[in-house]
């Protein structure tokens, strides 16, 4: 029996609700058995009682979809520093579930949801539409097709109700907070925020493939990048037709060579941060569900519903702030803060913390040297930064981080988780001294990208878009005497 999407904000609230309950109930009655055992006995058993907890969260956020799946997805890819090592593999074995196979829907009720768009048979649009999905997401499904000229297209299609699933969980984002707070307490009200302005967005498959198309045209011919061509004309709110990429999925790609895996790496890093000071626009939805790796050995990159133009001038900033930091002028990067509103209590943050907290954030790219990022690595410099667990930088966790910088943040962390699956080494700074200082390229794919950036100068910037820790001893000192204001 397949199951159903529950779409209403009681049903919805109430599934959360239940977990909070026998969490709060497992707690409880761990705390009461614990009464003269020993501190070692007593942590296990609070070990425990939290790994189920978190599983348990797990196993709902999958079955939810929606706004919960979204969340979902995020702590697949970053959160492994809340589980004990021993614990982590089966812990990501149960996160795979968010990331790679959701629960599906029967192909009846999705079929449904097609021809209702299209207005008529699914055999008269689609000569050859196989059943089985080949992916799953937070608010869709993707499917094999084949249209009638020959062309071999995939098919996003929403999950029957889930508009009004993903507005009930809208509505319900103050209690999935609560409700949450024991598996990830990161959600804080500024992640809730950002999915909030940008959640329901994602419903307008038409609109996603309008984007879709943008970044294919802007990306065609790249050499090692490859986004699917959209086809708008087949596309509706809720079904989204675009070209068919044969490739092996992340599991796969984790599988090869280190060698392999790092080129894959440096075009993942390369896509989604450097694409933001490039192009100024990015994809704000990095995980691994959205990444193959071509049979030509090209990386494809899929899903634009979170996609983000940003003002010129905020990346302008981001980039100043980046080179201050990694300059190691404090004050300077602090005095930039202030006057740019990120921080607003000026008298409670000093300039040393300004800077460590930057660092705690991005030192992994600032840092000349080269750095393998581990799972651990990505998790533990995304929880010190914004866990409020952490008492590190309290001062700055307090401050208000202006929305359009904090979307791009949150991209810039789950690339980070992303290569930090992967344990992918190289020198991320040198790559990224090509969009912060406008130096030539160090690696043979910073060469490459940039012959073909020579032959397909970026267009001219567009309006804004929608609505361990390194060792800083041989931090670059290859600083500029001056920046421009920012």
């Amino acid at each position: 029996m397949a199951k159903q999407v529950p779409t209403s904000r009681l049903a919805r609230g109430t599934k959360l609700g239940a977990v909070a309950a026998s969490s709060v109930l497992r707690t409880q009655r761990a705390r009461l058995s614990m009464r003269g055992r020993s501190e070692a006995v007593r942590a296990k058993m609070a070990e425990e009682s939290m790994i189920r907890t978190t599983e348990q969260v797990v196993m709902v956020l999958g079955t939810m979809k929606g706004v919960a799946m979204k969340l979902g997805q995020m702590m697949s890819v970053l959160d492994l520093d809340l589980v004990p090592a021993e614990h982590r593999e089966r812990f990501q074995k149960r996160l795979a579930v968010l990331r790679d196979s959701a629960p599906s829907v029967s192909f009846e009720a999705m079929r449904q949801v097609i021809e209702d768009d299209f207005g008529r048979p699914l055999h008269e649009v689609f000569a050859d539409f196989e059943p089985e999905p080949v992916a799953a997401a937070s608010i869709g499904q993707v499917y094999r097709a084949r249209l009638h000229d020959g062309r071999q297209v995939a098919v996003k299609v929403q999950y029957p109700g889930i508009d009004a699933a993903v507005r009930a969980d809208l509505k319900n984002l103050n209690m999935f907070r609560r409700v949450l707070q024991s598996a990830m307490p990161w959600v804080t009200p500024a992640v809730l925020d950002e999915l909030r302005l940008n959640m329901e967005g994602e419903l307008d498959y038409q609109a996603e493939a309008a984007t879709q198309l943008q970044i294919a045209e802007l990306y065609a011919g790249h050499p090692f990048i490859v986004v699917p061509r959209s086809l708008p004309e087949l596309s509706t709110t809720r079904v989204l037709v675009s070209e068919y990429i044969a490739g092996r999925g992340f599991n796969e790609i984790r599988g090869l060579s280190q060698e392999e895996r790092n080129r894959v790496g440096e075009i993942i890093y390369r896509f989604y941060v450097g694409s933001l000071f490039t192009f100024n626009e990015f994809c704000g939805d990095p995980h691994p569900g959205n990444v193959l790796l071509a049979d030509d050995g090209r990386v494809g990159f899929l899903d634009f519903g979170l996609f983000n133009r940003m003002d010129p001038d905020h990346v302008r900033f981001e980039a100043i702030c980046l080179r201050a930091a990694a300059e190691d002028r404090a004050e300077d990067l602090r005095q930039l803060m202030i006057e740019r509103g990120v921080i607003d209590s000026p008298e409670e943050i000093g300039a040393e913390e300004c800077l460590e907290y930057v660092l705690a954030a991005s030192e992994w790219c600032l840092v000349d040297e080269e750095l393998t990022i581990t799972p651990e690595l990505a998790s533990g410099a995304f929880l010190l930064a914004v866990d409020p667990r952490a008492s590190e930088f309290a001062g700055m966790k307090q401050q208000n981080l202006p929305p359009e910088h904090l979307f791009s943040r949150r991209a810039d962390f789950l690339t980070f988780g992303m290569l930090g699956q992967l344990e992918v080494t190289a020198n991320w700074h040198l790559i990224a001294r090509e969009w912060l200082y406008d130096e030539p390229p160090v690696t043979e794919l910073g060469e490459v990208h940039h012959r073909w950036l020579a032959e397909n100068p970026p267009p001219a910037p567009k309006p804004r878009g929608r609505a361990k820790k390194t060792s800083r001893a041989k931090k670059t000192t290859r600083a500029r005497d001056t920046e421009p204001d920012a």
